[in-house]
């Protein structure tokens, strides 16, 4: 299993690169066969697809804020990395899921996800209040699109901590939205990670390792990779993304308007 993950990791060329047009989900042309190249469904697993009639693409303004897709397999450090950006970056928030799954030992509903049955779940998704929802392992996710519509049009920019099926609809609802995969340095690495975190058996370790395979796999679909080696440097690199995303034109204009008006520039 190591070696064949190994060589779906050494195919992907590790790098952070500017917004790349063949990486854009949902669009023709050669771009489309990313989203097939090394996926692997598990039992169990599915994406949920919005429904057209209660999800229509998001307009790309007017939104002072932004929308930041953090994704990564489990054991890349994502969510340690997210939780230091978030400690030191003022004006960006988390966005907190909706799941049907239990509560582990210490969560709350609010805080960790706003856990949810899923009869409730399904309403609410059939109401068109997710921007994007998924079934994984069993249990089903979604992203509240009420809430980040209103943080963005605040001038709040948003963190999604997602998956690739989620961030691919994410995208195709909201084509600004900034697309970052965190890769480890190498599948021994990650295989160590998840056990020296020890919140799972070794048959759960070993199903994460065989889904890190498929998902590293669309690492190429995501507008920025960062390979976790050293915390601080991958800090540093999450922290230039969102800052030079905060520089583009549309973001400074929403931000400020008066002073774009004063200079007769604007949208």
């Amino acid at each position: 299993m190591i070696a064949g993950l190994t060589a779906s990791l050494a195919s992907i060329t590790c790098r952070v690169h500017p917004n790349s047009s063949r990486s854009r989900p949902g669009r023709a042309g050669p771009a489309a066969r990313l989203d097939f190249i090394g996926f692997v469904r598990l039992p169990g697993e599915a994406i949920l697809s919005p429904s057209p009639a209660t999800q229509p693409p998001i307009e790309s303004g007017p939104f002072a804020g932004n929308i930041f897709m953090v994704v990564a397999p489990s054991g890349a450090g994502k969510s340690t990395l997210v939780n230091a950006l978030l400690a030191r970056e003022r004006g960006l928030v988390l966005s907190i899921s909706f799941t049907t799954r239990s509560p582990r030992p210490g969560e709350q509903s609010g805080r960790e996800y706003h856990f949810v049955g899923v009869d409730d779940f399904h309403v609410r998704r059939a109401h068109g209040e997710f921007l994007e929802s998924a079934e994984v392992h069993g249990n089903f996710y979604a992203t509240s699109r009420t809430w980040i519509e209103e943080q963005m049009r605040a001038g709040t920019d948003v963190l999604l901590e997602i998956d690739w099926q989620g961030a691919r609809q994410v995208k195709r609802l909201f084509a600004q939205a900034v697309g970052i995969f965190i890769l480890p340095p190498s599948i021994e690495a990650l295989e160590a990670r998840l056990h020296k975190r020890g919140q799972d058996s070794p048959s759960v370790i070993n199903r994460r390792l065989l889904a890190a395979g498929s998902e590293i796999a669309h690492a190429p679909d995501f507008d920025y990779v960062i390979v976790n080696e050293v915390f601080d440097a991958a800090l540093a690199q999450l922290n230039a993304i969102v800052t030079a995303t905060r520089q583009r034109y549309v973001s400074q204009a929403m931000r400020n308007r008066g002073l774009f008006a004063q200079l007769g520039i604007g949208l």
